[in-house]
């Protein structure tokens, strides 16, 4: 075998790809493009939305004397919110019970999930759950 093969030939030797080798990188290729196109997409076309908080709650659960009332609160808009406040006042016979629960942390298109306990039956009377406050980051 010869040892001084000259440096055109190697060049050439090295630049040339077999089909599979080209096939391979054409791949690699578009998928890399199709990434970044779909990162770019997603950058300018990111909705500056602030935060749209809504909660709802569940069905009441009654355990021991006392009553639970699950809850989800929802970020459906773009911007996060902290320190998410969720209030619950429930009024029988001109009787005010109340519960305040704090949620810290709530990114866009987030749900979190809490409870309120009562004395009383949330069922039996006049009960309104709301977002109260939250901070800006």
């Amino acid at each position: 075998m010869n040892r001084n093969t000259s440096l055109s030939d190697r060049k050439s030797s090295s630049s040339d790809r077999s089909p599979a080798e080209q096939t391979t990188f054409g791949i690699a290729l578009a998928i890399l493009a199709t990434i970044s196109g779909l990162v770019l997409y997603d950058w300018l076309s990111a909705k500056k939305q602030p935060s749209v908080l809504t909660v709802r709650n569940q069905p009441v659960q009654a355990v021991q004397g006392q009553f639970y009332l699950p809850f989800e609160v929802t970020n459906t808009g773009g911007e996060t919110a902290e320190s998410v406040q969720v209030l619950a006042e429930l009024r029988i016979n001109g009787e005010v019970e109340a519960g305040e629960q704090q949620v810290d942390f709530l990114s866009g298109g987030e749900t979190e999930s809490g409870a309120f306990v009562f004395s009383r039956d949330p069922r039996q009377g006049e009960l309104k759950l709301r977002v109260a406050s939250y901070k800006l980051p």
